[in-house]
């Protein structure tokens, strides 16, 4: 639910009030934390052959994880472009 503050962008969540901006940042952070830890086990996995291919497979998911940062702060962007329209 939105409140009608102009100076903030705010929803409610189990009745604690975030603002857009922040939540946004917050998936992006948790996001960039997910990946390195994919992308440094996958490191490791690479000094020992039989783990190599673990190591590879970690390191696709990485990749397809960089994808997700653009598109989160492409939906950011909608979203407080639907809000202001609202408004």
């Amino acid at each position: 639910m939105y409140t009608d503050n102009k100076k903030e962008l705010e929803f409610n969540i189990f009745n604690i009030d975030i603002k857009v901006v922040t939540f946004y940042k917050f998936l992006y952070q948790v996001n960039d934390i997910i990946l390195a830890m994919f992308f440094i086990v996958g490191s490791f996995l690479f000094f020992n052959e039989s783990t190599t291919f673990a190591g590879t497979v970690l390191f696709v998911i990485g990749s397809f994880q960089m994808l997700i940062r653009p598109l989160i702060a492409i939906s950011r962007d909608i979203h407080i472009s639907k809000i202001k329209k609202n408004k």
